[in-house]
């Protein structure tokens, strides 16, 4: 394992160890490679070595001398594996690029937290916000990027899916496997994404010619992060006694923890229900079984943010600026889904498919 060097290396010392001019390596440090026009390589060389080597660039001289910070705050419900931890890598990315330093809270949706963590950001000097699925309710002095926001606001870009894509492209899955008894899994009432979700299943149905049961519609209601949530609605949809073949579940953690509460009630996935999950988080490829769902390319929104974000702060956007920038789904078909009343990878007999349909009419008590 390399060793830090107790006295950090100099810019001087950095540029001859490197064969770079002092200029060349300043620039990179300070986050001015791309104005520079610096090859991506030459980039990943400098802040390679100057990591390895103890190099810390002055940034407060720097910031004191073009009455900058190079600060951002992000602002997120919580920070735990799934959609928040996803996006942050991307913002990560373009930030370091970048040379600027960012400090994240998380709110667990308390009103609050909401209201006085963008104030304490502005008393620390903060050049701009992301907010991660939660709401400003007040107009800021600095350049703001919503992800998943939806509000329109002056001042505003928002990072957004399109949510009309994604629900066809799911329940268009599950219709050519031949589900219609569809059950649903709501999102909280105080997620950004629950509303506009929702309406664009309702019409997605709509067009497919899919009925929606409103007895196989549950709504998450617990802000705990993890699969627990989810796992207690499921339960809730067997206890309603009304048969289903397919959940569609808000996101992936939830539809690893619908998957849970199945296996408890003594079915299986896929071949008694099918299980379609939303985002594409890291553990849903892994998961037994591997998990279809709705990719939402959480780290490209993360990476958007940002270079939007240095862009109105470095005034490169154009007026009128756009109040939003749509980013855009696909389906990733795993295991957890399959033709109704068959495996997913054997074609099962009619004796199979009939005996599925006992099963899970035992699983609902009728």
């Amino acid at each position: 394992m390399a060793k830090v060097p107790v006295k950090p290396i100099t810019l001087k010392e950095l540029a001859a160890m490197l064969e770079l001019s002092q200029s060349t390596v300043s620039r990179i440090i300070n986050g001015e490679a791309t104005a520079h026009r610096i090859a991506e390589e030459t980039q990943r060389r400098v802040l390679h070595a100057a990591a390895l080597n103890g190099y810390v660039a002055n940034t407060m001289a720097r910031g004191l001398r073009q009455k900058r910070t190079y600060t951002i705050g992000v602002i997120v419900p919580e920070i735990s594996e799934g959609y928040s931890t996803t996006v942050l890598s991307g913002i990560e990315d373009e930030l370091l690029k970048d040379g600027f330093f960012y400090f994240v809270v998380s709110h667990r949706h308390r009103p609050d937290l909401l209201e006085g963590y963008p104030r304490m950001m502005l008393a620390r000097s903060v050049e701009g916000i992301i907010a991660v699925d939660s709401p400003m309710s007040e107009d800021m002095p600095v350049p703001v990027v919503s992800i998943s926001g939806h509000d329109r606001r002056d001042g505003v870009i928002n990072i957004e899916l399109d949510h009309d894509q994604a629900a066809h492209l799911a329940l268009a899955h599950l219709k050519s496997l031949g589900h219609r008894q569809i059950a649903f899994i709501k999102g909280q009432e105080f997620s950004s994404d629950t509303k506009l979700r929702w309406q664009a299943i309702v019409q997605a149905a709509h067009d497919l010619d899919l009925q929606i049961d409103n007895h196989l519609v549950v709504q998450l209601q617990s802000p705990e992060p993890g699969p627990i949530p989810g796992q207690d609605v499921t339960r809730q949809l067997l206890k309603t006694k009304h048969p289903f073949t397919a959940i569609f579940a808000f996101n992936d953690v939830t539809a690893i923890g619908a998957i849970s509460a199945i296996r408890e009630a003594g079915l299986r996935v896929p071949k008694d229900v099918s299980v379609l999950g939303f985002d594409d988080i890291l553990s849903a490829a892994t998961h037994h079984p591997p998990l279809t769902t709705v990719h939402q390319p959480l780290r490209s929104m993360g990476q958007a943010a940002a270079t939007t974000l240095l862009s109105l702060i470095r005034d490169d956007i154009p007026h009128p600026r756009p109040e939003a920038i749509t980013v855009y789904p696909k389906l990733v078909v795993r295991k957890s889904t399959s033709h109704l009343g068959q495996h997913s990878d054997s074609t099962a007999t009619g004796a199979e498919s009939h005996a599925a349909e006992i099963r899970l009419a035992e699983a609902l008590g009728q």
